[in-house]
């Protein structure tokens, strides 16, 4: 069974802890919904730099990643149904791209 890397792109950070501890218990239910499907649960990141021929910025490119997570999944398909269900999408979006082995 093939690995996903879901990518997560833009969000937006909770206002108050009220706002962060619904948001976790959010992830909490879809993260426990995909039971042996994680592979890696992953984890929000930090500002990004981008890497070019011409050099650094400090803008993390047209579409910054603000997280990951690796999940199996039988198929492309049946990884967008698992990422439709995720609390992201709520205010970002979300990149899937099956992990190619070498």
């Amino acid at each position: 069974m093939p690995n996903y890397i879901f990518a997560y792109h833009g969000g937006s950070m909770p206002e108050t802890p009220e706002e962060g501890a619904e948001l976790m218990e959010k992830w909490g239910a879809w993260m426990g919904s995909l039971g042996d499907a994680i592979v890696n649960a992953g984890s929000p990141v930090g500002m990004s730099k981008t890497v070019s021929a011409e050099g650094v910025t400090d803008d993390g490119g047209s579409n910054p990643l603000s997280g990951f997570s690796i999940l199996k999944a039988d198929s492309m398909d049946a990884a967008l149904e698992m990422a439709k269900g995720c609390p992201h999408l709520e205010t970002g979006t979300i990149e899937v791209a099956e992990e190619v082995e070498m």
